[in-house]
């Protein structure tokens, strides 16, 4: 079984591109919705981020995302801490998880598998690319939000250049290249 992991920034498609790759029959572990669950029900991340936060961590048993969003956002050295408690539970989590898989591919959608250095868990990396004003058009879209505010969210995370020199798979996701070419070829060679 090789260990696949799928990335791409905010508003590439990363996540339509793992729902498609499940529709082929892959499993796909979604990172982000298991940290989010898990952020609500995991004690050891509720004690770190309540030691973290305080009692404005949580409304009513759920992450108040919003509070901690707004605080780690412009503060690096808070964001690392917050990464610190979730990310190791979230890892152990997928590899509970790929025990139990039996597919010769299993994929790991995560946001931000470069910028944490965990693309190197990996076996390969499968980058999801878009343009840039493309991305932007689909996160104004999807969270309706302002052009800035999303422009904000890109510059935070590596940019596709960056992520393109540490992968050799990329599917370009710009609403002109048809996708299921592009993930037939790579599932091909992956399965290789």
């Amino acid at each position: 079984m090789k260990k696949i992991g799928l990335t791409g920034g905010i508003g590439s498609g990363k996540t339509s591109i793992a729902q498609i790759i499940a529709a082929m029959s892959y499993p796909v572990y979604y990172s982000d919705q298991r940290a989010k669950f898990l952020s609500d029900e995991n004690p050891a991340i509720r004690n770190g981020l309540f030691d973290l936060f305080g009692d404005e961590a949580y409304i009513d048993g759920t992450l108040n995302r919003v509070f901690v969003s707004e605080r780690i956002f412009s503060k690096p050295d808070l964001r690392l801490k917050v990464n610190e408690i979730i990310h190791p539970i979230v890892r152990k989590d997928f590899d509970d998880w790929a025990a139990e898989q039996t597919s010769s591919l299993i994929f790991n959608e995560a946001a931000i598998l470069f910028e944490t250095g965990a693309y190197q868990q990996f076996d390969a990396v499968l980058l999801v690319c878009a343009p840039e004003a493309v991305r932007i058009q689909r996160v104004m879209l999807r969270d309706h939000c302002s052009k800035e505010s999303v422009e904000e969210r890109i510059q935070s995370q590596w940019t596709d250049a960056q992520k393109r020199s540490l992968t050799k798979y990329c599917v370009e996701n710009d609403g002109r290249q048809p996708i299921l070419i592009q993930l037939e070829k790579i599932l091909k060679e992956l399965e290789a």
